[in-house]
């Protein structure tokens, strides 16, 4: 059974950093993009960054300078610098293993003003 699990959020003052991780783990053959994506309340999922298996990046506006995608295998790292509390969200990591679309369970970032 694969699955994918991230881990690294918590709660961090405006301006600070926080390192997301995220891996995979199963019987895996294909590895393809990766993604972070997040949710506040309220509000849709919204992508934040993408990485594919050549190593091009893609970011949504709102974090363009501030956060860093990277993966290494069958692990994806989301960098978060300069957070601000329009940050705070449950950010959730998304895979595509063995053709197939995996996410995990997500990880609450919070950031106080």
């Amino acid at each position: 059974q694969v699955q994918v699990v991230e881990s690294g959020g918590g709660f961090v003052q405006a301006g600070g950093s926080l390192r997301l991780s995220c891996a995979a783990s199963g019987i895996i053959f294909r590895i393809d993009s990766m993604g972070w994506y997040r949710q506040a309340p309220g509000n849709e999922r919204e992508l934040v960054a993408t990485i594919t298996s050549d190593g091009r990046t893609n970011y949504a506006d709102f974090v363009k300078g501030r956060f860093t995608i990277s993966r290494a295998n069958a692990e994806v790292y989301l960098q978060m610098n300069s957070l601000t509390p329009e940050d705070t969200a449950v950010y959730y990591c998304n895979q595509d293993l063995n053709t197939r679309s995996y996410w995990g369970q997500g990880t609450q970032v919070t950031v106080s003003s």
